[in-house]
C-alpha cells in the first residue's frame, strides 16, 4: 500500500523526456534562423516573408510545436518545459555558427548550468500526471481558481496587445516577453487537454458531449500560436535574438508551470524534497540561460587592472 502512494512508484517517462528534448533541440534553431531571415532580408531591401532561411525558422517552429504537444500528453508539463533550456543552449551553439556570435567562458559556463540543472530537474520531477480523464479536465477547467486565472491573463493581454505594445513594444523588451510568455498559460494547457479529449472524440465509441469541449481547446491553442508566433517576429525585428529568448525563456517557463500547477495540480505528487529540489533546478536552469545569453553581449577579459600613479 505504502508503494501505491509513493509518487516515485509511477513509471518514469521515458518516452515523454526524449521527445520533449528532441523537439526542445528543434525549436532551439528557431530563433537563430528567423532572425538571419530577417537580416538577410533587411541587406536586401525587402520582407523577411520573402527569405527562405526565415521560412526554414517558421518550419523549425511547426515541427518543436508538434513535438511539444506529443511531450505534454505523455509527460508533466513541469517537466517539459523547463527542458527547453536545452534548446537555449543549442541555440546558442547554432548561433556561434550562423550568426558568427563568439560563445565566451560564461557562456559555456552557462551551458554547463542548463544540462546540470535540467538532470536534477528530470530526476525530481513527478512521474505522472494528475488529471487522465476528460471528466477530471472538465472538473479542473470549472475550478473557481483557474477561471479567476485564466481571466486576469485574458485582462492583461488585452491590455498589453491594444494598448501598451503599440506605444512602448519596440522600446521595452519586456512587452513583447510578457505578451508570448501569458500566452504559454493557454498554449501548453491546451496542447495537454486536447490529448485528453482526443479519445472520446476519435475513439471507438465517440461521445459528442466531448466535441465542444475538443474545439474548444483547438481553437484556444491555434490562436495562442499564432499571437505568439506574430510577437515573436515583431521582437526579433527590434531586439537581439540573444536577450529576448534568455528573458522569454525564464518568463515563459515561469508562467507555464504557475498554470499548470492550477490546472493539472502535478505540484501535489511531490515529496517536499523533491519540492525543493525541482524549485533549485529551475533557479539552476534559469541562470544558465541568462548567463549564456548575456555572454553573447559582453565582453570578458582575464587581464590585471593596472594601478595608477
Amino acid at each position: 500500500m505504502a508503494a501505491d502512494s509513493d509518487p516515485r512508484s509511477d513509471p518514469f517517462p521515458v518516452s515523454g523526456v526524449l521527445v520533449a528534448v528532441l523537439s526542445s533541440l528543434i525549436s532551439g534553431s528557431t530563433f537563430v534562423l528567423q532572425k538571419k531571415g530577417i537580416l538577410r532580408s533587411r541587406d536586401r531591401g525587402g520582407s523577411y516573408l520573402t527569405d527562405v532561411v526565415w521560412w526554414c525558422g517558421t518550419l523549425t517552429m511547426i515541427v518543436g510545436q508538434i513535438g511539444n504537444f506529443l511531450a505534454y500528453n505523455v509527460a508533466p508539463a513541469v517537466i517539459v518545459t523547463p527542458l527547453g533550456a536545452l534548446g537555449v543552449l543549442f541555440g546558442a551553439v547554432l548561433a556561434s555558427w550562423i550568426l558568427k556570435e563568439h560563445l565566451n567562458v560564461v557562456g559555456k559556463l552557462g551551458c554547463v548550468l542548463c544540462c546540470c540543472g535540467s538532470v536534477v530537474l528530470i530526476i525530481h520531477a513527478p512521474k505522472a500526471g494528475a488529471v487522465t480523464s476528460r471528466l477530471e479536465l472538465e472538473e479542473r477547467l470549472s475550478d473557481p481558481v483557474f477561471v479567476a486565472y485564466a481571466l486576469l491573463v485574458v485582462l492583461l493581454l488585452v491590455v498589453l496587445i491594444l494598448w501598451i505594445a503599440p506605444a512602448h513594444g519596440s522600446s521595452n523588451i519586456l512587452v513583447y516577453v510578457s505578451i508570448c510568455s501569458l500566452l504559454g498559460s493557454f498554449t501548453v494547457p491546451s496542447s495537454k487537454g486536447l490529448g485528453l479529449v482526443a479519445p472520446d472524440v476519435f475513439g471507438s465509441e465517440p461521445d459528442s458531449r466531448a466535441l465542444p469541449l475538443f474545439f474548444g481547446l483547438l481553437a484556444t491553442l491555434a490562436v495562442s500560436i499564432l499571437i505568439q508566433f506574430f510577437f515573436i517576429n515583431k521582437a526579433l525585428e527590434s531586439f537581439s535574438s540573444n536577450v529576448f529568448e534568455a528573458v522569454y525563456y525564464v518568463a515563459f517557463t515561469s508562467s507555464v508551470i504557475l498554470s499548470s500547477a492550477l490546472l493539472f495540480k502535478e505540484w501535489t505528487a511531490l515529496t517536499v524534497t523533491d519540492g525543493l529540489a525541482m524549485l533549485c533546478s529551475l533557479t539552476t536552469v534559469s541562470v544558465g540561460v541568462v548567463l549564456l545569453r548575456i555572454s553573447q553581449e559582453a565582453s570578458i577579459t582575464w587581464g590585471r587592472k593596472r594601478k595608477t600613479d
